[in-house]
């Protein structure tokens, strides 16, 4: 998942997304104002934007405010100080999806992000489930049939993607857009490599095949949705 991070704090802002790339497949864009983190956000290539209130040029409200009114619906996570005018009820009113108060434990700001970004897809719970491959997002282990398939970092966020929009044919440059942060350079060719790994796993003994390649538009799950149990 890509994540944009909105924060003039540096060291603040640097442990923050040091912490989040911590976590397999995520990929975070930084700003230091109002101003760059509202053009980053137009590109709406963000699964979740954490977004500082006090910021240089252009305050987090404001953002905020651009946001809802181009019709943004991309999650966003508001970070406050302690004492800041602007009230919650303001700030949930004008479209904040959820906020953490300064200071803040990293282990939570994470549980709360990965929440967001369920939520955001249309995913309540942490479990994904389609046909017999399932994908544990808290544990970030995915098996099939039952089995364990042990998957690169890579490869299990493309599967994650994947599968939070199971009917959905989605292409190599979203799978980049989404997968890696500005400063990588992109090639499609490695989204091709780490999904023809990922489809050769999975597909490993079994009788149903699990990702469609479709010439020219992209890749899209094959795989039956099962209701939960």
């Amino acid at each position: 998942m890509r994540i944009l991070l909105v924060e003039d704090e540096v060291r603040l802002a640097e442990n923050v997304a040091a912490a989040l790339r911590e976590i397999p497949g995520y990929a975070v864009d930084c700003a230091s104002d109002g101003q760059i983190g509202a053009s980053l956000a137009s590109n709406r290539c963000y699964d979740l934007i954490i977004l500082d209130l006090m910021l240089p040029l252009l305050d987090g409200q404001g953002v905020l405010r651009k946001l809802r009114a181009d019709s943004d619906l991309t999650p966003v996570l508001i970070l406050t100080a302690r004492g800041e005018a602007t009230s919650i009820i303001e700030l949930l009113n004008t479209g904040a999806d959820d906020y953490l108060a300064k200071p803040f434990d990293l282990g939570e700001l994470i549980a709360r992000s990965k929440a967001l970004i369920r939520r955001g897809k249309g995913v309540a719970h942490p479990l994904l489930r389609l046909s017999d491959v399932e994908l544990d997002t808290l544990q970030q282990s995915v098996t099939r049939a039952g089995h364990l398939i042990d998957l690169t970092p890579m490869e299990y966020h493309i599967l994650e993607y994947l599968m939070h929009r199971p009917k959905v044919i989605v292409s190599k440059r979203e799978l980049l857009e989404h997968l890696y942060d500005y400063n990588w350079e992109h090639h499609s060719n490695v989204i091709e490599a780490h999904v023809s790994n990922l489809r050769r796993k999975l597909d490993w003994g079994a009788t149903e095949p699990s990702i469609e390649t479709l010439r020219g538009r992209g890749y899209r799950l094959s795989l039956r949705e099962q209701p939960r149990g």
